[in-house]
């Protein structure tokens, strides 16, 4: 590991190398230069006039020198500003003195060692101390051996603070100005050419010092209402550069068209320039201040940086035409140009007096001519503006002549290098170092989502620092420092605009769909409203290599949620779908069907979850016998779900006919499990002996009660058979028993209502279809046609689900009658013979049953409501179903065990009423209130016995009471021979119809 971190610091040791490579470079190119303009003012002084009276045409040297200097005092800022370099720098240093210490685990030679410390120390001396300027303003210009003289030569100062002031008089004016260009760089340029000349000559203009400091105070004040002007100036200058350049240019006008487009391109230039210095110094202000930015004063600038890269849009999007353009435009320029050199050197010719001054002027406008009569190169141009120098001299030009040449002049350096300059200005590579910014820029534009197209403005500037980007050496690659930040941008992004805006069209969505609720104000007149839509008619967004496309990234969200919902609770598929709709309507997105079976908000719960769980469900449900429907036994909520037909045949459209076989199947799984718990009580000898004690006693004096069984005999019945024990619930081996035959009664209940909802499913299905009686064959029709081959199929797809529901509608109620015959030959078989005493069981189970359903219902008025019940005809259905199951229906009703108990009540109801009448004279007001409730209960007990015996009668419809076995057999033999018989007959026929033709 710390061979690898030497290896990697030496990388770094190599930089600095040529780094400092490049510092000695720059010092002696200053050298130079100093020295070139020192021995040229020492070689001409007494030579021309022209060059002692005017350092003008030295100009130019006097710029470059000043742009080297800012490169120098850039690198010490950087330098004194890098803390990680300067940390790492001593890492570097400790970690040598490791290798002092043992130079061999390296690999180094230790010889070499002190030459390198030697050559460290003088590197961190040089660059990292943070004098690279101060070092090289110090050198020591004067030659010692005899050479050109610096510091003495007063011509040189004289002309030096001559070009001082003239940059300076250049800079000022335009400093902080609309049409500023590049004067702030070149006013740093200018404070390092004062420091040098104060070095070399050791003299200071104080007058002229003031002034330079004062225009520090000369900055730009950024205010609000200036980010109003400038959306309102560059949208102008937008459309009137798309209106200019979208016309055709006539011949007539060709000279005007191109003075306008000129000025378009150049007002563009200068609103670039304009609008990245107040970027940047704003920005650069704030974060050189270590002071907080308001989100105010964020937003502001974020829009600035838009018509920033609207203005370099616009440019680029009109490339082609701007190129064609500019070649025009530099022609019409140097044109004219070529017509002010010409006047003037028209004049210089027509003055007859001759010198050598003027001839040195007429060939510089000659030279001038000449090099304007080619491409406008940068090497041309800079030729040009030396030769006007000299050829301005003598006043060859007039004051309103010479300020028109010397704007066609920079109009012309402008123009050549537009699209250079105008990249150059629109570069935001600064906003690398303020990516703090873009999180309040994207919750703007997510509360003004009518500006959301200005977001392709923002990613064009975040997409400026890459490049930049590319240059980095800190790390292995510059891949690694990409993928951070493309990372960072887009999950800043996610967060802040694309999640939002998911969420708050589901929220839109899910409020539109349930208008019908009681939901929060919606009014937009007073909570206002933001038309998301506006994100969604955006064109992708081109970042690294991704494209962002925000309306599909919300389809995505939507689709995936609405999908994942849909599964978990499907019967709120219609909601979805309602909401799919609304978005397609409304935002304009194109959502994916889901294809998921769609269920009803009636569905409740569904077939398969009752078939899976059946044994749980008949114990938690209570079955209603006329109604056909389920209502839950106890709920820990406060209300109790149902199920009834609608939600059964809504079940079945949804998992198809085939569930209710299955579901037939499952249930006469569990009818075994249940049967074997019957068995095993009928088994019991308790029962057995007491039940056979029962019916004895019922045939010796059946005569005397007229064939009645006795309900004081049932009610014996009932309470001798606490004696054999309780459960820790309070509930006898009848009660239990009771319960059996209920959830066994629910079970046939389910297959009934499974029947009914199967035969309003197929009822709905099939109501298009005209005839079921007379169903046409689709697959021959086709045929018949010579139709395709996946026509035939779909044909045949159709007739076979016209088959299918035409038969689950016709053979609904067999259910019922297979459920009967499969269990029936085994409880009817010998092996089963403890079980013909079942008929006698009854009455004290029906006398079990109207107590428990009494405490029910009693218990819906107390505030308890545990164990409240208002219905259980699960009980009906079960003895109906077994009694049918033992073929014992007539000696169950030989028992007349309903007529008994009705003269039973019937019979203490006249005694209340009797001893009612007697105490009536007595006036014993609390006897008579004694006796009001005995009549109240003697009347509940009567009620509710009927009602037993109503659903009772009713359960034995559903499985042929009023046939015995035996006769069951003979009428089924019965219709096998008159079928067999109808069938030879049919034989019989239709041979006399072949002997006939």
């Amino acid at each position: 590991m710390c061979c690898l971190h030497f290896s990697f610091m030496h990388t770094a040791h190599v930089f600095f190398q040529e780094l400092s490579c490049f510092v000695t470079r720059c010092y002696e190119v200053v050298m130079n230069v100093v020295h070139q303009l020192a021995a040229l003012y020492t070689s001409n002084r007494n030579e021309s006039k022209i060059i002692e009276t005017s350092g003008v045409h030295f100009l130019t040297m006097y710029e470059h020198l000043g742009e080297l200097l800012t490169v120098l005092l850039t690198l010490d800022e950087i330098i004194e500003n890098h803390a990680t370099l300067k940390d790492h720098w001593t890492m570097y240093k400790r970690l040598l003195k490791s290798v002092h210490h043992n130079p061999g685990k390296f690999g180094i030679q230790e010889d070499k060692l002190k030459p390198f410390e030697k050559l460290l120390l003088k590197l961190e001396s040089q660059l990292l101390d943070g004098m690279l300027f101060q070092g090289c303003v110090e050198q020591q210009f004067d030659s010692t051996n005899g050479g050109v003289s610096v510091s003495k030569n007063g011509t040189f100062a004289e002309e030096f603070a001559h070009n001082i002031r003239t940059i300076f008089s250049n800079v000022e004016v335009k400093l902080g100005e609309a049409s500023e260009i590049d004067q702030r760089d070149r006013y740093v340029g200018l404070c390092g050419l004062f420091v040098l000349y104060f070095h070399i000559f050791r003299t200071v203009d104080k007058k002229f010092y003031k002034s330079l400091l004062d225009v520090c105070k000369k900055k730009c004040l950024f205010l609000l209402r200036d980010v109003q002007s400038f959306y309102v100036f560059v949208s102008s200058w937008m459309m009137k550069m798309e209106s200019i350049l979208s016309k055709e240019q006539k011949t007539e006008k060709f000279a005007e068209d191109l003075t306008n487009r000129c000025n378009v391109f150049l007002q563009g230039f200068l609103y670039a320039c304009s609008l990245s210095n107040i970027i940047k110094t704003t920005m650069n202000l704030y974060m050189s201040m270590q002071k907080p930015m308001t989100k105010t004063s964020v937003k502001a600038l974020c829009r600035l940086v838009e018509l920033l890269k609207a203005i370099e849009h616009t440019f680029h999007r009109r490339s082609m035409v701007v190129a064609d353009s500019v070649c025009h435009i530099a022609q019409h320029l140097q044109y004219q140009a070529l017509a002010a050199i010409a006047v003037a050197k028209k004049r210089v010719i027509s003055d007859k007096k001759y010198s050598e001054q003027r001839l040195d002027v007429l060939s510089a406008l000659v030279l001038a001519e000449n090099t304007l009569n080619g491409p406008s190169t940068r090497q041309r141009r800079l030729v040009v503006a030396l030769a006007l120098n000299v050829g301005t001299q003598m006043k060859t030009f007039k004051d309103e002549e010479l300020l028109p040449l010397q704007l066609v002049m920079k109009k012309l350096d402008l123009i050549s290098e537009m699209r250079e300059r105008v990249r150059a200005q629109c570069d935001c590579c600064f906003l690398y170092w303020h990516r703090a910014v873009f999180p309040i820029y994207l919750d703007d534009v997510y509360e003004n989502a009518v500006d959301a197209s200005r977001l392709h403005y923002m990613f064009s500037a975040l997409w400026s620092c890459v490049p930049a980007m590319m240059h980095a050496r800190h790390l292995e690659s510059y891949n690694i420092l990409l993928k951070c930040y493309d990372k960072e941008i887009m999950e800043v992004l996610t967060e802040h605009l694309l999640d939002k805006l998911c969420k708050e069209i589901e929220k839109d969505l899910r409020l539109s769909v349930h208008t019908h609720l009681q939901l929060d104000e919606r009014n937009p007149f007073k909570t206002g409203m933001k038309d998301l839509a506006h994100f969604f008619s955006l064109n992708s967004i081109r970042f690294f290599d991704r494209f962002i496309d925000i309306k599909a990234y919300v389809t995505h969200y939507l689709d995936k949620t609405f999908y994942n919902l849909t599964t978990v609770a499907l019967h709120d598929w219609a909601t979805y779908s309602e909401m799919r709709n609304l978005a397609t309507q409304r935002y304009g997105l194109t959502m994916t069907e889901p294809h998921l079976p769609s269920q009803t908000l009636e569905q409740g719960l569904d077939v398969l979850e009752i078939m899976r769980n059946i044994h749980v469900f008949v114990s938690r449900y209570l079955y209603n016998l006329n109604n056909q429907i389920f209502v839950e036994r106890t709920s820990n909520n406060k209300h109790l779900n149902t199920i009834n037909i609608r939600h059964i045949a809504n079940s079945i459209r949804t998992h198809g006919t085939g569930i209710m076989s299955t579901t037939v199947n499952f249930t006469y799984q569990f009818l075994r499990k249940k049967f074997y718990i019957f068995s095993q009580f009928m088994y019991d000898e308790h029962i057995k002996s007491r039940l056979i004690k029962d019916i004895r006693f019922f045939r010796e004096v059946k005569d005397q009660n007229d064939q009645k069984y006795p309900f004081e005999r049932a009610e014996k019945f009932n309470r001798g058979i606490r004696k054999l024990g309780l459960t820790p619930d309070g509930q006898s081996y009848l009660d239990q028993f009771r319960q059996l035959i209920s959830q066994i009664g629910n079970a046939m209940g389910y297959v009934r209502m499974i029947r009914s909802g199967g035969l309003h499913c197929c009822s709905n299905a099939i109501r298009f279809v005209p005839d079921l009686e007379d169903i046409v064959n689709f697959e021959e029709l086709v045929k018949e046609e010579g139709l395709s081959e996946e026509t035939q199929k779909a044909a045949r797809q159709l007739d076979f689900v016209l088959s299918d529901l035409t038969r689950n509608s016709a053979e609904g109620t067999e259910y019922f009658k297979m459920l009967v015959d499969v269990f029936a030959p085994e409880f009817r078989s010998a092996k089963n013979i403890h079980l013909r005493n079942f008929y006698s069981i009854v009455p004290p189970l029906t006398l079990n049953f109207v107590e428990h359903s009494i405490n029910c219902k009693e218990k819906l008025n107390k505030k308890n409501k545990v164990g409240a019940a208002f219905t259980d005809d699960g009980f009906a259905m079960g003895v109906a179903y077994i009694l049918k199951l033992l073929d014992q229906y007539r000696e169950f009703d030989s028992l007349h065990w309903f007529q008994s108990v009705r003269e039973k009540y019937m019979k203490e109801k006249r005694a209340v009423s009797k001893q009612q009448n007697v105490q009536s004279n007595n006036q014993d007001e609390k006897l008579l209130q004694t006796m009001n409730l005995t009549q109240k209960r003697l009347d509940i007990y009567l009620q509710e016995f009927e009602f037993l015996y109503f659903s009772l009668s009713s359960a034995r419809i559903f499985f042929r009471a009023d046939k015995t076995a035996a006769e069951e057999n003979l009428e089924k033999k019965e219709k096998e021979e008159t079928s067999k018989a109808s069938n030879d007959t049919l034989s019989v026929n239709s041979a006399a119809d072949s002997v006939m033709k």
